[in-house]
Parts: C-alpha cells; structure tokens; sequence
C-alpha cells in the first residue's frame, strides 16, 4: 500500500535504529511507561510549533492528538511511581501506542522534510495515512481499560473526548493542497499538448503559492523527485514515467523563473572550491552512472542502449538497426567475435528486451520502442518517454543553448553545460534534438575555457552527445571540434576531462571514416599512448579502448609507431584491466609488415605477450596467441625465431590447446604448425606438443586456412555515458 511505501521510503532518508520499530517487550510497567512519556514529549516539543507547508490541518490535528497521550501518560507515570502494577490489558494498549507514536513521528517527519512538489503529488495518500492514524488511534481508545486505571476526572474527559473524537474523524485532503496538485498536473498536460505555460503563471505557482523563490530551492525538489525515481518501488504513485516529466518540467522552470544564478558551488572560484565543484558536478555522476546502466543493455556496435535486440547466428544480440547495417555494408563475420556467419537471419530477443523494458521503467529512462506490430507497441507503451518530458527538456534545451550562445558569465555558461551535460545522459531523443538546437559549436568554443569546471562540462557533453550516431557526423563536421577535443586531451584542466577527451574520440572513432582522421589530428596519438602509460586506472581504461579502435584501420599503422603507441600498448600489457585491449591493439597492428617490425623490436613485446597466454583472462590468451601468430606471419624471420626460441611457450600452447576458447585453441593450432615448419616438427622446443598438436592438427588446425589474416581478436568495450 501506499502509506508502506512512505515509511519505507523515508527509513531510507532518515535510517533510525531497528529498535524505533520494535514495541519493547522487557520493561517493566513503570519503565514503559516512562519511556512512552519520553517518546511523546520529543513529538511534542518537535512539532508542536512546526510550520508544515502542505498537510497543515492533518498535521496539528495529529499532534493535538499526541499532546492528550501526553496528558494522560504523565498521569499514569505519577499514580504508578508507588502504586500496584498496571492491569495487563493497559499494558498491551501501551505497548501498542508505543508503535503508533513512532509511526506518527515518521510520517511528521516525512511532511517535515519532503520536497514541496513530492507532497503535492503525495496529496491523496499521505492523506489516506493520517486518517488510517486516526482510526487505529480510536480503536487503541476503544479497548484501553480507563476504567481499570487511576485517572483524573480532568484527564478521563480528555481522553473520552479525544475517543469522540477519533471515531468522528473523516478522510481529510486539504482543498488548497488540492487545487494546486491539479494545476500541477495541468502544466504538464500543457506541455504534453505542445503547449508552454506562461511564464506570469508558472512564477504565480512557484514563487507565491509554492514559496520556491530562487535556483537552488528548485534544484532541491528537482533532485528531491530524482530520488524518488531511483527508490521507487512499484507501488507509490504517479509513476515513473509521470515524476519524470514533472522533473523535466520543473528543471525547464527553474531557467526560465531564476535564469543562471549560481549554486552553492563556486563554479568560478579558487583550487579548493574548483576541487569541490569537480567532485560534485562530475565525479559523483559519473559513479551514479557506471552503477546505472546495465553493460549487456547496450548494443556492441552502436553503444547505446538496444530498442529492438536481435540475436545473430553466433548468439550474440545486437540492436537490430546496427547488425543490419552492417551486414549491409557486405560483413558476413561477427562484428564482436570475428566469427564467420553460416546464415544472416535476425531472431528477436524478447527476454532481453523486456528486461530492457522493466528496466528503464524502473530507473525513469527514456525507451524509444521501434516501430512494430501493434501488439508490440502496446506492450511497450509504458516504458516510451512522455511527451510532456519530451517537450520541457527541448524547451530547456532552448534555454541553456541561448545561455552558451550569449557572451555572459563563465559562471552561467558552466551551469548551462553542465545541464547539458545531464540532459545528453540517457535518451536518443534528448541527444537528437540538443545538437539540432545547436548546442555543439558553443559547446566546442567552451573546450578551450579557462575555467575547468566548465571545460569539464563541456567535453562529458560532447561525449554524450557523440554516443548518438547522427551526432557524430556534426562534431566531425564542426570545424575545429576534432582539434579542440584532442586539445583538451593533451591540456585538459583536470584528470577528469583528459579522460572524457579520449572517451569521446573512442566514441567517433566507432565510425570507420574518422578513425584516420583522429590519428592525423596533430597530438591525438601521442596524448592517448601518454594516458595509457601515465593515467588513472580509468584513464588507462578510455586511452586503450581508443588505440584499440584507431588500431583497426590499416592507414593508421605507421602513424602509431610513429607516436609511440606501439611502446605504450606493451607496456600495457603489465597492467591489470587494459591489457586484454592491449593486447587486441597489437594483435591488430601486427598484421601488417611495417607494425610487426616495430613490435618486433620492442624488448619486452614476445615476453608479455607469453605472460598474458600464462595468466591473462581468456579473452586476454586469445588475443595474446592471435598477436603472435601473427607476428610470425608478418614479422619476418627475425620476428619468427624470437617467438620459436621464448622459453614456455610449448607448455603454454600446448595448454591452450586443450583449455582455450575455441578461437584460441585455432590460433594455437596454427601457431604450432609455424613451429613445425621451423624445427622440422623435431626441435627440442616443440618436443612436448606431440599429443596435443596431433589431436589439434586433425581439427581445428586444419580448418584454420579461411582464416589466413584474421586476428580474432576479442573486445568487450562501452562508452561511458557521464
């Protein structure tokens, strides 16, 4: 029910002790009672002279109720200091009023404390709850033993008129409350209408009725309704999809009532309030993010979030526009696994599509369901974004892109891409219309802002911006973007900005066309293979998944060795959580003469590689076996007698044969048969790989000449969205 839903919700704000629940079950008469008097008076002098902004008249009414418990708990504590015990049946009563006292300081509480807006949409149930109060209230009256009790004649009165009055007692939901929930929900049918409340209305609504008076009361309910969403429990009215359009409705208001007034975070200040205001405005979202958004939700070729999952002939599940796409292109392998296809027919995955479904039902993100059967439609129709949130968060758009185009302060420029920045997170939609509006040649001019907080906002915006594939023809096309990116890569202010840089050039780097022209960008290479070797585990992270993509286009090769990525990509190969791409990189690099050159002549290229075969995950074994054998292939003699003569390597092949990945057993079989064509089968080095090689020989070796060339190289790689 929904009054189970407050409480629950409010133990998570407040999370009191689990003995606030618990009726005490070992006091003595006196004690209990002494504790109840406790409990009442902190009731009382908390809430007693309490401005309640909604839920007035339900609110005193509850507490002049407490202030007669008092009444008669203080008289029970006088008669009982010397008296005879009380009779058994009071003492049940009082157990009882025990929990229905804290369950009345739970919900003052929660009127006490909740947002404004939240209690307007919480009208009708909070309301139900006080009257369920009042009704346990006169139940608890009605089998209390006043009789069985030394009581004053003053006292007995109260008590029997507050028991009048608890059996009188209706449903009680304010009027004025009431008005002003509906008008609530009339802006946002306005909205949903295409229609735009009247700024006169909407600062009538706020400011006077409501008494939100400036920017950062309206980002406290703002994120008041955002925490709703996320502990939502099914049960608690509107729902999600509606909360969300109300904060997508009252952000809007919040631009165009207060403008850009400046929060509590000095976005212009010095290094201690700069540190502050990174860690509020972009290290803390992009922790809610990464827990956020489930990795297997978003396709592997398009990044973002899967509208319509298919599974392909390997098993694995793409967004069915992507696969299409590239099967239209003429691939016939597996885009994630490199495997070739018997077949190109498409299977809908209906589990994981209403796993989607739920999900972004449960979290408030924006489902963009794809056109199909009407029954289809139907079944997804609870998961599509509201009109009205479309509609007011293009209308804020409008706003904060008019506030970056205006030559005014680096501060409201900052809180304009920071919002940006927020509205580009989740939803194709909100990224389609952001950069239709414009947004991205402002965003590209705040790039080079000597402000780091805004250069910060500006480049996760681009990021998320970029995700969207349309979006990454504009930022291409923009003129001087690219350089501006790559810029914050190799200068950026902060940690956090040089590692969204790369992130985003691994972004528009999906795109095959733009992968030479990221590497030709002066400084883009050299500033990625620098993070790699240089940065935090996450920017190891963003800087590998970048090389690994620029390393798939062939032109790129010479421009890496060139940059030194080919050095920093072995060092990698050390280091825990990028050396499985590390390794995929060079796999990639090798396959061409001049790269397997430059491996070659990396000292400590065959040992890692060997390393990862003996202790990297399995994917890690693949693409290490993978890089040598082609090294062998395209390396030369040289390179080929360096991988014969590593020591370990039989015993290693020889595990892999039988323990590897189907792929790696492949590449292990062929990489034996180089062996035996150098030793002539015989060597002291290939010796123990007799039995296993005879058994790989008769299969998976054998089928390994379709594959001449191919690296197979594995990669499980997402863009952040921040």
């Amino acid at each position: 029910m929904a009054s189970a839903a407050i409480f629950s919700s409010l133990r998570r704000r407040r999370s009191p002790s689990l003995e606030a629940f618990l009726a005490p079950v070992d006091l003595s008469d006196v004690a209990l009672v002494q504790t109840l008097v406790s409990v009442t008076a902190e009731i009382v002098s908390s809430f007693s002279d309490k401005l309640f902004y909604f839920q007035r008249r339900n609110s005193r009414s509850l507490v002049r109720k407490v202030e007669v418990f008092l009444v008669l708990l203080d008289c029970l504590n006088d008669s009982s200091a010397g008296s005879s015990a009380l009779p058994w049946t009071a003492v049940i009563c009082l157990k009882e009023l025990y929990l229905l006292l804290y369950r009345s300081k739970i919900l003052l509480d929660y009127c006490a404390q909740s947002s404004k807006l939240w209690l307007l949409l919480q009208n009708h149930p909070i309301s139900g709850h006080f009257h369920d109060l009042n009704q346990e209230i006169s139940t608890l009256l009605d089998v209390f033993p006043i009789e069985e009790v030394e009581l004053g004649e003053d006292v007995r009165e109260q008590i029997e008129l507050l028991q009048s009055q608890a059996r009188r007692a209706k449903l009680l939901i304010d009027e004025a409350d009431e008005d002003l929930r509906i008008q609530f929900f009339r802006f946002l049918s306005e909205f949903e209408k295409g229609r735009v409340p009247h700024s006169d209305e909407l600062w009538v609504f706020f400011v006077e009725r409501l008494g939100i008076r400036d920017a950062r009361s309206c980002r406290h309910e703002i994120e008041f309704l955002e925490e709703q969403i996320v502990n939502h429990e099914g049960d608690v009215e509107p729902t999600v999809s509606v909360i969300n359009g109300f904060v997508a409705f009252t952000r809007y208001c919040r631009f165009l009532l207060f403008g850009f007034e400046e929060d509590e975070v000095e976005l212009g200040g010095g290094a201690g309030s700069q540190k502050k205001a990174r860690k509020g405005l972009i290290s803390q979202e992009i922790a809610d993010t990464f827990v956020s958004i489930p990795k297997d939700f978003c396709c592997p070729i398009s990044l973002d979030l899967m509208r319509e999952p298919v599974i392909i002939a390997t098993g694995q599940t793409y967004e069915r526009s992507s696969i299409s796409r590239w099967l239209e292109e003429g691939h016939c392998t597996c885009p994630k696994t490199g495997q070739m296809l018997p077949h190109t027919k498409l299977v809908p995955n209906k589990a994981l599509r209403n796993l989607i479904l739920q999900w972004c039902t449960a979290y408030g993100v924006p489902y963009d369901a794809p056109e199909c059967s009407e029954a289809s439609a139907e079944s997804f129709a609870g998961a599509s974004p509201s009109k009205a949130a479309l509609a007011a968060n293009r209308a804020t758009a409008g706003l904060l892109i008019k506030r970056l185009a205006e030559d005014g302060s680096i501060c409201a420029q900052t809180i304009a891409a920071r919002e940006i920045r927020l509205l580009a997170k989740t939803g194709r939609e909100n990224r389609a219309f952001i950069a239709e509006a414009g947004a991205i040649p402002h965003l590209r001019k705040l790039l080079s802002s000597p402000n780091s907080v805004a250069q910060e906002n500006s480049v996760t915006a681009m990021l998320n911006l970029s995700i969207y594939d349309k979006n990454k023809s504009r930022i291409m096309d923009e003129e001087g973007c690219l350089g501006s990116i790559v810029d914050v890569l190799r200068f950026g202010h902060t940690t956090e900005a040089r590692e969204n840089a790369a992130a985003t050039l691994f972004s528009l780097s999906a795109v095959h066309d733009y992968k030479k022209r990221i590497a030709d960008e002066e400084g883009a290479i050299e500033a990625l293979a620098g993070l790699l070797l240089h940065g935090t585990q996450r920017g190891k992270k963003d800087a590998v998944t970048a090389l690994f993509n620029l390393s798939t286009h062939t032109e790129n090769c010479a421009r890496m060795i060139e940059a030194g990525a080919v050095t920093a990509l072995v060092s990698a190969l050390g280091i825990d959580g990028v050396a499985e791409e590390a390794a995929g990189a060079l796999a990639l690099i090798v396959r061409q003469p001049l790269g397997a050159k430059a491996v070659a002549k990396e000292e400590m290229a065959v040992a890692g590689l060997i390393g990862m075969m003996r202790c990297g995950t399995p994917r890690g074994k693949e693409n290490a076996v993978a890089a040598l054998l082609e090294l062998c292939r395209s390396g030369g003699a040289a390179a080929t007698e360096r991988v014969v003569k590593a020591p370990s390597l039989a015993g290693l092949l020889q595990t892999l044969l039988f323990t590897g990945t189907k792929r790696a057993r492949r590449k292990a079989a062929s990489l034996a048969r180089v062996f035996q064509r150098c030793e002539n089968a015989s060597t002291m080095h290939f010796g123990g790989l007799g039995v296993g090689y005879a058994f790989a020989g008769n299969s998976a070796a054998n089928r390994d000449t379709s594959f001449v060339g191919d690296v197979s190289v594995q990669m499980s790689i997402s863009v952040p969205v921040l």
